[in-house]
């Protein structure tokens, strides 16, 4: 744990701290409520979506690792194998061997991939600007292209 975060604990909370803490964990909620429901109405598992953002939003670049993925779905390796591999099956994204480094595998984004997620990025896009005032979310002026 960050030694900010250990020395912001010992801070007693109020009535208020708790509310505002309450309708925080409520909106996240519902924003990943949503974001479940939106996914499976277009033929997706939430982390299937998620898998697919991941490698899209991968900072630098259009592709990422296994590794890299697991780190941003917080989530162990070997699970994450499984959740490509069902992607690739449903011609969403593919494995490349690197040119750089040959022990390296990418994961990238196929057509149909790129078309769902750009679909589905949207909805996301229009339901966090909805959020506006609640709390404080990403700056999603990068959606603007979409």
């Amino acid at each position: 744990m960050d030694a900010t975060v250990s020395k912001l604990e010992a801070i007693p909370l109020n009535k208020h701290d708790f509310e505002v803490l309450s309708d925080f964990r409520y909106q996240i909620r519902k924003f990943e409520r949503f974001s479940e429901e939106v996914s499976r109405q277009y033929g997706l598992t939430p982390l299937q979506y998620l898998l697919l953002l991941h490698v899209k939003g991968y900072p630098g670049r259009d592709w990422a690792t296994v590794g890299e993925l697991a780190e941003r779905l917080q989530a162990q390796q070997h699970g994450v194998v499984a959740l490509i591999s069902r992607c690739e099956m449903m011609g969403l994204v593919e494995r490349r061997r690197s040119t750089e480094d040959r022990r390296r595998i990418e994961i990238h984004l196929l057509e149909n991939g790129e078309q769902l997620l750009t679909k589905l990025a949207g909805l996301h896009r229009a339901a966090l600007l909805s959020l506006r005032g609640r709390f404080v979310v990403p700056d999603i002026r990068a959606f603007d292209h979409l």
